[in-house]
């Protein structure tokens, strides 16, 4: 199985650049790229980091949803009802210069080689398939197989909004998960009034395949979202070449190749506030 060979992942916590190990893809597209994005997010005075505790990240959801400032997660996020592991699993997180976390984008790397998100569905959504109501008319999911990265828990603090940190945060989590393992798709779920704005785009998913429904979770129809890596590498390409996110500063002379880091410090903050590291 394709997870099992994948290399053991960074230390928890590392700012993105020195999480990075590229492994798979297009290794200085993806550098460059997750350079950029980093000095991008760093100019909105926000530090991109990466961690595997799943539990904090349910402690950062629970404090904001009890002031309603956030959506409950979803159990398929949450250790407690879904395997989350560093070798299957991660998320990052945007920190601004006070160390707290503003933004979040979580990625699961699921191992579809003899299934796809049609038959998965259920236990994707809710950590266990039980044989919860289900409708499925997106003829994507079927289409959806072979080693997945599924993008979720996104969610960017109110005061930190407008800052254009939404075309940052969908673009980094597929980048590092296409570096670190052999992803044949990427795919999102969007509730169909998001979907209609135009957050699909927004993200840096190009198709949108409708729909799947979960009757009775209280969430409305979701559209997935979803690219090929190939389609992805083409799209964060020609979104580095059309500026306007990403400016000519955030782009360095010279592109580290092999990106291979030797952990010299992590932080040994709580979630709420960590260490932030400018270089």
């Amino acid at each position: 199985m394709p997870l099992d060979s994948a290399a053991v992942m960074p230390h928890n916590n590392l700012r993105l650049p020195d999480a990075l190990i590229v492994r798979h893809g297009p290794g200085p597209l993806l550098a460059r790229f997750i350079l950029a994005a980093d000095r991008a997010a760093r100019r909105r005075g926000i530090s991109l980091r990466v961690r595997y505790d799943f539990e904090e990240l349910v402690d950062l959801n629970r404090y904001y949803v009890e002031r309603q400032l956030w959506y409950p997660l979803l159990n398929a996020f949450n250790p407690r009802h879904a395997d989350l592991r560093r070798e299957n699993a991660f998320w990052i997180s945007g920190e601004n210069e006070n160390g707290e976390i503003v933004m979040t984008n979580a990625c699961r790397i699921l191992d579809w080689q003899d299934t796809n998100l049609a038959e998965q569905a259920r236990t994707l959504w809710y950590g266990s398939d039980a044989g919860q109501p289900l409708e499925i008319t997106a003829e994507a999911a079927w289409e959806i197989t072979g080693t997945v990265a599924w993008g979720g828990a996104a969610w960017i603090r109110p005061d930190q909004r407008g800052k254009q940190l939404s075309y940052i945060s969908g673009r980094t989590h597929k980048a590092f998960a296409c570096a670190s393992f052999p992803i044949d798709w990427s795919f999102c779920y969007i509730g169909l009034p998001n979907a209609t704005r135009g957050l699909a785009d927004t993200w840096g998913h190009k198709h949108l395949s409708r729909s799947i429904v979960y009757p009775g979770s209280g969430h409305p129809e979701q559209v997935v979202a979803y690219s090929s890596s190939v389609e992805f590498y083409s799209e964060i390409a020609a979104f580095m070449e059309r500026g306007g996110v990403l400016a000519p500063e955030d782009f360095g002379a010279t592109l580290p190749m092999g990106l291979e880091h030797i952990v010299t410090n992590t932080s040994p903050d709580g979630v709420f506030q960590g260490s932030i590291s400018r270089s």
